[in-house]
């Protein structure tokens, strides 16, 4: 099935947390179309002045915060008793549902390169039980595609399947595709699919 592009949106830069330099690419304004996603938040950097301040300890309520550290590391630490670590290719998802304190570290690496989402958990489940997940590289499947490489980071693709979160039907990929390559995808036309582009350049 063939899709056609309903919005394009381009990230602002901007500061966060206690002076972390990242690019925010979906925001608030963005909420009708994107929704469940409610942000986009992505990090690039060789300078370590750029993030090493981290997100000290913050709230969060009714909504899952699903980060992926392609290059660097980050640490987690949160009120109701998880630390942990996740580096290179790895995911933390944390559903604060009905009320969570954590902060991130991220400490000095060659290159700190990833993205966050925040997800919009359904009203119902807004007020559960909060919970931290870690999907470590030995949990994500590595499957070849004509054109390039995915890697499942959450959800199913074909007969694969990934770590699934217990609240909202959420495919998450990591897509690598050759130089000059085209990759099809076929996707439910009951869903919605977003594209972001972490490195390189893509045409749709």
């Amino acid at each position: 099935m063939n899709r056609s592009v309903v919005k394009k949106v381009k990230g602002f830069r901007t500061e966060d947390g206690a002076g972390v330099s990242l690019v925010r690419v979906l925001s608030h304004k963005d909420i009708e179309i994107f929704d469940p996603i409610l942000m986009l938040d992505s990090f690039d950097s060789v300078n370590p002045d750029d993030y090493t301040a981290g997100f000290p300890m913050h709230p969060h309520r009714g909504i899952e915060t699903v980060s992926y550290v392609y290059r660097g590391r980050m640490q987690h630490r949160d009120s109701v008793g998880n630390e942990d670590s996740i580096a290179n290719g790895e995911v933390q998802w944390m559903t604060a549902g009905s009320g969570i304190l954590h902060e991130e570290s991220l400490p000095a690496s060659e290159r700190m390169l990833g993205v966050q989402l925040w997800l919009n958990l359904p009203a119902k489940n807004k007020m559960c039980k909060p919970e931290y997940h870690s999907i470590k590289n030995s949990d994500i499947k590595e499957i070849d595609i004509d054109g390039g490489k995915l890697r499942l980071l959450a959800g199913r693709f074909g007969e694969h399947e990934g770590y699934k979160g217990k609240y909202l039907p959420f495919d998450y990929y990591d897509i690598h595709i050759a130089s000059g390559s085209s990759v099809e995808l076929d996707m439910d036309e009951s869903n919605s699919v977003m594209i972001f582009t972490l490195l390189g350049n893509v045409s749709v």
